[in-house]
């Protein structure tokens, strides 16, 4: 079972479209050996350094918080159906609304998709908020996903970065 690292007022919650197997399984957040979160997280300027899965409450130190939009794990997101997107739905809405962040960054197209019932979505910031925050949707981080070069993470991550701290 992976459990959210979340408190109040932070100024990201970064939502995962759903737990990993080894996520799971550890109970620690992106702790595949292949998944390249944390190391873009540092290189794109949201830590001062690297943090290890294992220290992943940690984020909180520095006003980051780390969420999922479905909670079962899988082993890859596209195992998830539409139906368990729409089921928790209602609890991921109060779960922002209860916790209100600055800024959700959803890890993906996948949860942003069914979350708002769009057919299309551009990388980065959203026109619309999400319960009252605003949103942006970032490339999933997933070694699975190949789409991406560590620079082209990076990249997307860093113009987040300098969205959230030079508005």
């Amino acid at each position: 079972m992976l459990t959210d690292i979340i408190s109040t007022h932070l100024n990201v919650i970064f939502c995962g479209i759903n737990p990993g197997l080894k996520s799971s399984n550890d109970g620690h957040h992106f702790s595949g050996r292949s998944n390249r979160f944390w190391k873009v997280l540092h290189q794109s300027g949201f830590t001062p350094y690297e943090i290890e899965a294992i220290n992943d409450t940690s984020l909180l130190d520095f006003g980051y918080g780390l969420t999922t939009a479905v909670a079962r794990a899988t082993s890859r997101a596209d195992e998830l159906s539409k139906e368990e997107f729409d089921e928790s739905f209602d609890n991921f809405k109060v779960k922002i609304r209860k916790y209100q962040p600055k800024y959700i960054a959803f890890l993906g197209k996948a949860a942003y998709k069914a979350f708002s019932k769009k057919k299309e979505i551009l990388w980065g910031e959203q026109p619309e908020d999400f319960c009252g925050v605003k949103v942006w949707v970032l490339p999933n981080t997933s070694g699975l996903n190949r789409g991406f070069s560590l620079d082209g993470l990076v990249t997307y991550y860093k113009e987040f970065y300098d969205s959230v701290y030079k508005s």
